[in-house]
């Protein structure tokens, strides 16, 4: 199943997980956005710097430590997406909360690791 997702913390770095997950998920076929602190590219992805509203979003990926996720958590709600990923690092009990009192699921996993097992 295709899930739109938009990638939180995204980088231009080949070596952030981020890069990673935006090259991954574009091979497996995912119409992928991407929210970073710096313009870019990422296999033909723009990444952009503002919060602009999307819609349809299935997944959300981060790729933030928790400190700087506080700055997502009302744009993350307004976006009503399916679910939000925690990945290793992201994990965040507040913002966890948050989400459940607004019917978001969340999962702490590994985007890469979800994509290569078959349960993203």
């Amino acid at each position: 199943m295709i899930k739109k997702t938009l990638v939180i913390g995204a980088s231009t770095n080949p070596n952030r997980y981020s890069f990673m997950a935006i090259q991954k998920l574009t091979n497996y076929g995912h119409p992928v956005l991407a929210i970073g602190n710096k313009v870019g590219e990422v296999n033909g992805i723009k990444i952009i710097t503002e919060k602009l509203i999307f819609e349809n979003i299935d997944t959300v990926t981060l790729y933030l430590n928790k400190k700087n996720q506080e700055n997502f958590y009302d744009y993350i709600v307004a976006l009503n997406p399916k679910r939000v990923i925690f990945n290793p690092g992201t994990e965040n009990e507040e913002f966890q909360n948050s989400l459940t009192k607004h019917h978001i699921a969340f999962e702490e996993a590994c985007t890469l690791v979800l994509l290569s097992t078959g349960q993203y």
